[in-house]
């Protein structure tokens, strides 16, 4: 027996594909089964499982082919399938190359699916209304998910990278299988009794709708929506959606999107914070500077060197209005003359003496009226007169001078307030209520504070 020839691995596969692609049957099939595992790719391929009960089959259907179909193939979906069957050198594997497809009714976990989101979505779990708003700066945050997938990685390095001071409590559960929903249940449960979390993130990795099947429990997305603590589910992939996204307060594509979604980068935090701080400065120096200017213009007021012109004015002004009543009055004094040299006239064109009496009655008359209204006049006047004297005095500086104060100026008429603005030897003015004095500083003595307090 001669020495037995070994083939290399790629020779066996050449072999065992020219066996494949010579066999008559294999070259143009006809599969039904149900579509699994369905992924499109960049390139516009698809790659997916053909199954049935007892058996899987993978499939390739590329963009030549598939640019042709009228619908979207999905997970879940039942399919008629025209193709040949190869083997794959890479792997090794048989697989399906997929040239017609037709839809072939809709497949059970599709179907359970859709039947369950529409009776949650008519219950109102789904609305709007009831979503809440992730907290933007939590302090804890509650991860259910299996405690050995990639998920669980993902999530913890994401928020320890972006925002490290938050705390993570993850609440173990299984993810897939029979238990898995219970598991999921019981774990939401366990965080919302905790109330340790600002936001709880529920979710897996990706993987077969099979797989991921327990987020499509009618339990889970009741457990998710009854939380007190505002849910982001994190299921599967971008492209997979489950029951659990659509009860949740936020979907997240990945678990290590959802970990984004609930936490800050604490750098943009910080960033954020150093800006505001900087605006804040930059508006309270703005506004010092104004009121300093404010200040300054007030303190260059010539009013305010000088306040004897807020009196002054008002003293200009009695002695126009007095100057006006003095001409009011000898206006009406000259028309009433006048009205008595008219009757004096007419007195003298008519000589009767009956005539001669009423209009002395008449003149009687007159002149009373005349007295009283010019005696009303007068007060009226000396009345607003004495009122505007009686303003002035109140505001007149001088009024307070007569009690004993007085005002000191230096020789350049500035007021002193305080003893660091002349020198023992200066000559200042001092202004009483009667006149001034002028006077030479011989000694300053400031005033001890606490006399000053008391």
């Amino acid at each position: 027996m001669g020495t037995p020839q070994y083939l290399t691995v790629q020779t066996l596969t050449k072999y065992i594909k020219r066996k494949f692609d010579a066999d008559p049957y294999l070259l143009d099939v006809y599969v039904k089964g149900e579509i699994s595992n369905f992924k499109r790719h960049s390139s516009g391929h698809m790659y997916f499982t053909l199954k049935d009960e007892k058996a899987r089959l993978l499939a390739v259907m590329f963009s030549s082919a598939n640019r042709y179909l009228k619908f979207r193939p999905e997970n879940g979906m039942k399919v008629l399938i025209r193709g040949s069957v190869s083997v794959y050198e890479a792997s090794g594997n048989y697989q399906l190359y997929v040239k017609g497809m037709q839809p072939d009714g809709i497949g059970a976990l599709y179907l359970a699916f859709e039947q369950l989101k529409q009776k949650l979505e008519k219950e109102g779990l789904f609305a709007k209304e009831k979503k809440r708003a992730i907290p933007p700066y939590p302090k804890t945050v509650s991860v259910v998910t299996s405690p050995t997938g990639a998920a669980v990685r993902d999530i913890i390095t994401t928020i320890r990278r972006r925002y490290p001071i938050a705390k993570i409590i993850l609440h173990p559960a299984l993810v897939q299988g029979e238990q898995a929903a219970p598991s999921i249940v019981k774990a939401i449960d366990q965080a919302n009794r905790l109330q340790q979390a600002d936001v709880l993130i529920v979710g897996r990795g990706g993987g077969s709708i099979e797989e991921l099947w327990a987020f499509n429990e009618e339990m889970v997305a009741r457990a998710i929506a009854a939380s007190s603590i505002p849910v982001i589910s994190a299921v599967g992939h971008e492209t997979d959606f489950t029951i659990a996204d659509f009860a949740a307060d936020l979907r997240a594509p990945t678990p290590t999107a959802a970990a984004e979604l609930a936490v800050p980068q604490l750098e943009e935090v910080m960033e954020r914070l150093l800006e505001r701080k900087a605006r804040l400065v930059r508006s309270i120096r703005e506004k010092l500077r104004h009121e300093r200017n404010h200040l300054d213009y007030l303190e260059r007021s010539p009013v305010l060197k000088n306040p004897y012109r807020l009196f002054q004015q008002y003293i200009e002004q009695a002695d126009r209005l007095t100057e006006r009543l003095r001409q009011d009055v000898e206006r009406f004094i000259a028309s009433t003359g006048q009205k008595y040299q008219d009757l004096d006239v007419r007195l003298v064109r008519n000589r009767p003496v009956q005539k001669l009496a009423r209009a002395q009655q008449d003149f009687a008359v007159l002149q009373r009226g005349l007295k009283q209204r010019m005696e009303a006049v007068l007060r009226e006047k000396q009345h607003a007169f004495a009122k505007n004297i009686s303003a002035l005095e109140a505001l007149s500086p001088l009024k307070v001078m007569k009690r004993g104060y007085s005002l000191a100026y230096t020789k350049d008429q500035t007021l002193i307030k305080q003893t660091s603005q002349v020198k023992p030897g200066d000559s200042i003015q001092v202004r009483l209520t009667d006149g001034g004095l002028v006077c030479t500083v011989d000694e300053i003595k400031e005033e001890e504070r606490k006399w000053l307090n008391r």
